[in-house]
């Protein structure tokens, strides 16, 4: 499990950083930054955080709930970033996805001393010293955290999307490519929130 061991030996005010949705064909890449402020998880989230892919969609969103009310209460603080279909295609999905970091960190409401991030690329111009670590949301609370609430918000996005754009399972898929979403991009075409420069649809590989 994790906990708050690179926090401590980092020191000051940690901000943990982690994405959702690098991967899927539909939708934006969202960041999340979460900062406790005295590395003290609440006693409601003791035992509820984790690397979200790690918990079920009803585990993530109890814990995404205690989290915000941990919020409003104080102890903690989040900020949440985006970047669109557009600015994925145009810049890149690393880009990208820093780029929504980047407005995750500046969203949180205050200035951390260093900020903790999941992988072993950190964005540059965060506005204060960065540090990877790889794995990071099954070690560190604070990143593990972010994982739930950039998880969380990316599939309220998705669900909100698929009624809109029947035929891509997007409530279930989330925008990956599962079999039933590539055949309704070959069957439908794609939609305003399809990454056009992600394969196969770059490649012409769906006879669009």
């Amino acid at each position: 499990m994790p906990d708050f061991a690179f926090e401590k030996k980092l020191g000051g005010l940690v901000a943990g950083i982690d994405e959702a949705g690098r991967g899927p064909l539909a939708g934006p890449v969202v960041a999340a930054a979460v900062a406790f402020r005295h590395y003290r998880l609440p006693a409601a989230l003791t035992g509820g955080i984790d690397d979200s892919k790690k918990l079920t969609p009803a585990q993530r969103i109890a814990a995404f709930a205690e989290l915000a009310t941990a919020a409003r209460a104080g102890d903690l603080a989040f900020g949440i970033g985006a970047a669109s279909v557009a600015e994925i295609d145009r810049i890149n999905i690393l880009q990208a996805t820093f780029l929504a970091m980047r407005r995750a960190v500046g969203r949180l409401g205050l200035a951390p001393d260093v900020a903790l991030v999941d992988g072993n690329r950190a964005p540059p111009d965060l506005g204060c010293r960065a540090m990877t670590l790889v794995d990071g949301d099954a070690t560190s609370l604070s990143i593990a955290a972010a994982s739930i609430v950039a998880k969380v918000i990316r599939d309220r996005a998705m669900h909100r999307l698929d009624p809109r754009y029947p035929g891509f399972g997007w409530a279930t898929n989330m925008g990956y490519g599962t079999v039933a979403h590539i055949e309704g991009i070959a069957r439908l075409g794609p939609t305003p929130h399809h990454r056009l420069s992600f394969a196969p649809l770059a490649q012409g590989r769906l006879g669009l």
